[in-house]
């Protein structure tokens, strides 16, 4: 009797409870012992995966590599991303030329130049929140006293969005990361937001401002280059990850931090070049978009000796590079004095994330104003009772209880 073949072993986000920092045990394992192997997806269907530093970087910059998330193979993290493919189709899901075409319409906005010349207006963000915490006292929620309203009123200026929705967007953009919300709730959450944005676009043409907003209206939707919902999907890819991704990643740096006081102190009270030191090696340790870069094979692909055929899926899992030992010397622990430069948690290739510059300014800016403010700063409830987000896209904590 023929037996039927194994299924390979299913992708996971679950981590370990006390090593709430790591990657899943079951993922990293594979670093060493399987670098390339397939699992099985949420549908049913296979990817393979590649769990190397070296690896993910070849295929990630290969030019037959495709993130088109229409194509048939391709990898679709859940059910409710798969939903929404169509409607909020943008520029990190298309290839070359048309990828270039949308992206370089927002590259002057995220140069290293241009996104220092904000670091005063940041600088005075963060003093404004750090003072309201002071002045209400402990204890507190990190994220929603600090980690989260950086962000969110830096893009909302950036993009001409008003402040004052940000309950609305956050939340609408909550259901959007959410890896457990159901086809509806994605897509009727996306409807929402892109609606929202589409109408805030189309009223930038007759009351435009010195925004991003307003330069998609004049420049692209005014000339007929670009629909209303092009714009929008736009303006939701710009304003979903330009506040989720920062905004986990100054709270749950901070978590890690509070665990290693060594690793803090330098933190706190290093200089400039050791504070963009130390966020390197955060960005690197923590990784927070933790599903993976998402791709299809265009041709047969070869690598790390393995062939990868025409029309394969393939996930790239950064987290899981960004601890490869063979790149980062005892890479499962913290240590912000490491030359951490070499790190995917911005991905590569031409598809790297456009808001590394502007992540690393509010990076180098944020802990260090915190940490200096309450130099006595703590965790206000054990490590296990914090409820980290392993169900969302972006990963991170949900709050952070914090005293000081």
């Amino acid at each position: 009797m023929t037996q039927s073949p194994v299924a390979p072993p299913a992708w996971t986000m679950q981590r370990a409870s006390a090593c709430p920092f790591d990657p899943p045990p079951a993922m990293s394992e594979l670093i060493e012992k399987e670098p390339i192997s397939r699992v099985t997806l949420w549908n049913g269907k296979t990817a393979w995966l590649l769990t190397r530093h070296a690896d993910q970087v070849a295929f990630l910059q290969d030019e037959r590599v495709s993130a088109d998330n229409t194509l048939p193979t391709y990898p679709s993290p859940t059910a409710a991303s798969e939903a929404t493919r169509e409607h909020n189709r943008a520029f990190i899901f298309m290839d070359e030329p048309e990828h270039n075409e949308h992206r370089r319409r927002f590259t002057s906005d995220f140069t290293v130049k241009r996104t220092r010349s904000l670091s005063p207006r940041i600088e005075e963000i963060i003093g404004d929140l750090l003072d309201r915490m002071e002045k209400a006292g402990p204890p507190a929620d990190l994220v929603t006293s600090f980690a989260l309203p950086i962000p969110s009123l830096v893009i909302c200026e950036l993009l001409g969005v008003p402040y004052e929705d940000h309950d609305f967007f956050q939340r609408a953009s909550a259901f959007i990361v959410d890896t457990r919300s159901t086809p509806e709730q994605a897509l009727a959450a996306s409807k929402e937001l892109t609606a929202y944005l589409g109408d805030l676009v189309e009223s930038k043409l007759s009351n435009p401002g010195d925004d991003l907003l307003s330069r998609l209206a004049t420049g692209f939707l005014a000339t007929g280059e670009s629909t209303k919902q092009e714009c929008a999907n736009e303006a939701l890819l710009l304003l979903v990850a330009g506040h989720e991704t920062t905004a986990n990643m100054i709270a749950l740096g901070t978590c890690a931090l509070l665990q290693n006081p060594e690793q803090l102190a330098v933190v706190r009270d290093g200089t400039p070049q050791q504070v963009a030191g130390a966020v390197e090696e955060l960005l690197r340790y923590l990784t927070i978009v933790h599903m993976g870069r998402r791709r299809v094979a265009l041709a047969d692909i070869e690598i790390g000796g393995q062939m990868i055929k025409a029309g394969d899926a393939v996930i790239c899992p950064t987290d899981l590079a960004n601890r490869d030992p063979e790149v980062f010397e005892d890479p499962f622990s913290l240590r912000v004095d490491r030359q951490a430069r070499r790190h995917l948690a911005f991905g590569s290739g031409p598809h790297q994330c456009l808001g590394q510059n502007l992540a690393r300014v509010e990076l180098q800016l944020a802990y260090p104003a915190l940490l200096r403010r309450f130099p006595t700063l703590r965790l206000d409830c054990a490590l296990d009772e914090v409820p980290f987000r392993a169900g969302m896209a972006v990963y991170g904590v949900h709050e952070l209880p914090v005293a000081w």
